[in-house]
């Protein structure tokens, strides 16, 4: 189930439950470094250190060979992570906001507006186990088993590409999403410090979504730490 295709530009809102609108999760889409043996050894380190950065920073920008690309297992996002949508709405992520519109080709109304689609979404909260996904709308909730379905490399309209690792529902409540997708910018088995996620009951027709992307940070995370990590890259 491991392919590479295009990604459409049309945008497709998936349904989680009864009046539970899944709205954006930034897809990636284009308008998303001679001594002694000791000291020879932490120059080694050092060395790669910087190269690590360096293939880290070439992969969130979308620039990865096929073969780079390797199954990973739900637990590369097990935890108990918090909607950032709230923190848009409020206010907290103006400092974002302004901080891309020094260097960016939108003024900071624009960048907040594409957010406010990119981030939209009536899921705050999301908890995952080995296997198992749990999605929080308020009070209510639904939760229901997934396993890899493998994943899509998709081209973007920009040139740059970006991985979904998918997931299908085995059980669990009828109203939980036949599929999850993750994007993080990442392409193999690693931990994830924050991701955006789509989700409904078509495979096919959640690839082509790349203006909806909710996106998750740890629960544990405070507003500040989020806005830090958000400026930081």
């Amino acid at each position: 189930m491991n392919r590479i295709r295009l990604a459409a530009s049309a945008a497709v809102f998936s349904v989680l439950f009864a009046g539970l609108t899944a709205m954006p999760s930034p897809a990636m889409a284009s308008g998303t470094h001679d001594h002694t043996e000791a000291e020879s050894h932490a120059g080694h380190d050092h060395a790669h250190g910087h190269a690590h950065d360096a293939d880290a920073e070439r992969i969130y920008h979308g620039e990865f060979e096929d073969a780079e690309v390797r199954d990973r297992p739900l637990s590369d996002w097990g935890g108990d992570w918090q909607s950032v949508y709230s923190l848009l709405q409020d206010g907290t992520l103006d400092p974002v906001m302004a901080h891309k519109a020094e260097t960016g080709d939108k003024s900071e109304d624009e960048y907040k507006a594409y957010y406010e689609t990119g981030y939209r979404t009536d899921v705050d909260r999301i908890e995952i186990g080995r296997d198992s996904v749990t999605f929080h709308r308020g009070e209510a909730s639904v939760s229901a088993r997934y396993e890899s379905d493998g994943y899509e490399i998709l081209t973007y309209e920009a040139g740059n590409r970006g991985v979904r690792f998918i997931f299908e529902k085995t059980e669990g409540d009828a109203d939980a999403p036949q599929f999850i997708q993750f994007s993080d910018h990442r392409i193999a088995p690693s931990a994830s410090d924050h991701y955006h996620l789509y989700w409904g009951n078509d495979r096919e027709a959640l690839l082509s979504e790349v203006t909806n992307w909710p996106t998750y940070y740890p629960a544990a995370l405070s507003a500040d730490a989020i806005v830090a990590e958000m400026i930081a890259h």
